[in-house]
């Protein structure tokens, strides 16, 4: 496969302890082939300032092992805090940021960015527009079928256009915090209860059946995404970047599956093997790529 075709580990959406987090990214720093690493708070500003401290080392090192670094801006802002953090990270942040919400595209207009997963972009106008307004690469939601996928891919013409290709989707934002409520507990008051988590709450339905996740205000798939019978496929159509969500599993790991899939290798059954052996708190699926129901699995 082209050399142009990079492998990126999203923003961890979950509220691990700031330790865990820092050692994650130490470690992928370290040992993972992945060529992006995004990192900043994407769903819950109350967990911000945990980390926020460890932010600049973890960047150091990732640049230090030859790893391009983004910032991820909050996905959905809405309180006067919020909108100050985000200036913030507009104005003087020396990385490139991904912007997950229009505020963040508005602030940064003219600047080269990266357009996030959050952003509704279903069409070929609202792309061009988006790639005039600065951005350099843009992430596809995560529910765009194949043609749609090589619709969007054709009409950026080279650009940059990634895909999410592992991990829980992200479906769904809320002004409420489900993690909380679950709990009897407000989203003021949640004691972060999301912790207790690490990959997200399952949710099932009325008849017990596994259904969705929750994490925080996210809607999250309950199936872990998996597109690696996809991938030679996806790259035929000019798709250049391949994301993986982080989980509470061995991520180096992972991305070693994925990346000598990018490079060629045709052993797709013992590369499928090696991933379910690393993935058990879900089942796969692949639905939304094959336009049927995004929690199948087409194999």
């Amino acid at each position: 496969m082209s050399e142009q075709q990079k492998l990126t580990m999203g923003p961890l959406l979950y509220n691990w302890p700031a330790e865990k987090k820092r050692d994650f990214y130490y470690q992928v720093a370290d040992e993972a082939p992945v060529d992006v690493v995004y990192i900043g708070e994407v769903t819950c500003s109350k967990r911000t300032p945990f980390f926020t401290p460890y932010i600049p080392d973890i960047c150091e090192r990732l640049e230090a092992s030859g790893k391009k670094v983004v910032l991820s801006s909050l996905a959905l802002v809405m309180s006067g805090r919020e909108r100050g953090e985000l200036s913030d990270l507009t104005s003087g942040c020396p990385w490139e940021i991904e912007a997950n919400d229009l505020s963040a595209i508005s602030l940064l207009s003219g600047k080269p960015h990266v357009v996030g997963p959050f952003v509704n972009l279903y069409n070929e106008g609202t792309l061009d527009y988006f790639y005039q307004n600065g951005a350099t690469r843009i992430v596809l939601p995560c529910e765009l079928p194949v043609d749609s996928i090589a619709k969007l891919s054709a009409r950026a013409s080279g650009r940059e256009i990634e895909i999410q290709a592992f991990g829980r989707l992200p479906l769904a934002l809320s002004a409420r915090c489900y993690h909380a409520r679950s709990h009897n507990l407000s989203k003021d008051g949640c004691l972060y209860v999301c912790e207790n988590d690490p990959d997200g709450m399952d949710v099932a339905t009325m008849d017990g059946d596994p259904f969705l996740a929750v994490n925080g205000t996210h809607t999250m798939s309950h199936t872990v995404n998996n597109l690696l019978g996809e991938l030679r496929d996806l790259s035929g159509l000019g798709v250049t970047h391949f994301r993986l969500w982080p989980h509470d599993a061995d991520m180096v790991k992972v991305a070693e599956v994925y990346r000598r899939t990018l490079d060629g290798d045709d052993d797709l059954e013992r590369s499928s093997a090696d991933l379910e052996r690393l993935v058990t708190f879900a089942p796969f699926s692949n639905g939304f790529y094959h336009a049927v129901e995004g929690t199948r699995m087409v194999e």
